[in-house]
């Protein structure tokens, strides 16, 4: 920045005006004074590249591109806000606008998630800051909560509800009986799922903030490629009414915690309790349950994404750069992932190094000894039972002779319990591939 405008003002150039680009540029004009007073320097935008220019913008003398590279080469801005999300070409536009000295604000997930390393590394020896609040839970600053508010912490372990999408369609099917592909529907046209919904329904894009949230939580590296990833596409209707006849609600989670075997890092549906406030977290909302060792359990709870949400979070970043700037700060005194020095000693477990309990959901044939047959495998392999529900066979399935049996079990290895499903599945009285869902507890011990 010049002297004049690192002490008057702070020049913004905008790559995407979308949902989140337009609400963002909405807050920064609607709260312009108030903004203005919190920082004691002007925020301007003065550049903004888009397909679809809205012609008033140069009326306000606002630069306007089609090309997002013409941003991050504009020697009159400060800072470059990234909003045009995936991989490429937003990886080479901050790396582009890093090199030529700007500052970058970016809502991108999974640019941070698979990129975040280098990215860091090269705005550092620029002496520059790369701010990504919006990246993860929309309007919750949970970043900001594990870099700053809980930085006296040890963190134990952390979950949250952080795709809105998945747990919208977890909501209708719990609470209306609807299926996956009909609520699924009803989420694309609504506008929570894109027309290829993968990176929500199969865990990618929660993946992905889990990735950013570990990294914060436990002062690690990114590793994207280490996460257990699963999504709810597998979840039914039954499996929901079993979880509520047994206490629990079903929920997709995404789970980091460390241990003295090194860390977890998993996205995958869970059952937890009714009783736990993160459980009747429902609709498009985002929630996160954080254990730290001074602060016990913290919950924060807010809008996952939508235009004012992710833009208050954006704006917040670029206020926090405009005050690093006011007060001749070049960078942020908060390292990007919340440590100075970041740990290479441990290591991502495998998701069959895990221990859990598990809800078996196993399509059993109607016949005398079958549940006399499956506990002795479980037993076999050092399973206890903890709860049985079966019932007695209707629908389709009694036709066939088959009735859902299901078990809750006692807490187990994961590759322990992957053996002993596989027997299970063999017996001649299975007639098919028995349903898995992790179990967790939110308890002074574990997630």
């Amino acid at each position: 920045m010049s002297q004049e405008s690192d002490k008057q003002r702070l020049r913004i150039g905008l790559c995407g005006v979308g949902t989140v680009g337009g609400g963002t540029m909405h807050l920064l004009n609607s709260k312009k004074s108030e903004i203005t007073r919190r920082v004691g320097m002007t925020l301007e935008i003065v550049h903004v590249a888009t397909r679809r220019p809205d012609p008033a913008w140069q009326d306000q003398g606002i630069r306007v591109s089609q090309d997002v590279f013409d941003v991050a080469r504009d020697p009159e801005v400060d800072i470059l806000v990234e909003l045009i999300g995936g991989y490429e070409p937003a990886f080479e536009l901050v790396m582009l606008a890093i090199q030529n000295g700007k500052h970058v604000v970016t809502a991108n997930k999974a640019l941070i998630a698979v990129h975040g390393n280098v990215i860091f590394e090269a705005a550092r020896q620029k002496g520059v800051v790369v701010a990504y609040e919006s990246a993860v839970a929309g309007g919750i600053p949970i970043i900001k909560a594990l870099r700053e508010g809980l930085s006296a912490n040890s963190i134990h372990w952390l979950a949250g509800i952080i795709n809105g999408t998945s747990n919208y369609i977890l909501t209708e099917m719990a609470e209306r009986k609807r299926n996956f592909p009909e609520v699924l529907k009803e989420a694309q046209a609504l506008g929570y799922a894109e027309a290829d919904p993968t990176f929500d329904v199969e865990g990618i894009d929660a993946a992905h903030k889990l990735t950013i949230l570990a990294a914060n939580a436990f002062g690690i590296a990114l590793q994207f490629d280490r996460i257990y990833t699963e999504g709810i596409s597998k979840i039914t209707t039954a499996d929901m009414a079993f979880a509520a006849e047994l206490g629990y609600r079903i929920k997709h989670l995404g789970i980091t915690r460390i241990t003295a075997k090194g860390i977890e890092l998993r996205v995958h549906p869970t059952l937890i309790s009714e009783r736990q406030l993160i459980a009747n977290v429902n609709g498009v909302m985002n929630a996160v349950v954080v254990k730290g060792d001074s602060a016990g359990s913290t919950l924060y709870y807010g809008a996952g994404a939508g235009a004012a949400a992710t833009a208050s979070s954006v704006v917040a970043d670029i206020i926090d750069i405009a005050r690093a700037g006011r007060d001749d700060r070049n960078v942020s005194v908060v390292p990007p992932l919340a440590f100075s020095n970041l740990r290479n000693d441990i290591e991502i477990l495998n998701i069959e190094d895990i221990e859990s309990e598990y809800y078996l959901r196993i399509p059993a044939r109607d016949r005398v000894g079958v549940m006399a047959k499956i506990s002795q495998v479980l037993t076999n392999y050092g399973i206890n039972i903890e709860a049985v529900i079966q019932k007695e066979p209707h629908g389709p399935d009694a036709e066939k002779g088959i009735v859902p049996m299901v078990i809750l079990t006692s807490r187990i290895l994961e590759k322990t319990m992957n053996v002993a499903i596989a027997v299970i599945e063999s017996l001649d009285e299975v007639a098919g591939d028995v349903t898995r869902i992790r179990v967790e507890l939110f308890d002074d011990e574990r997630v």
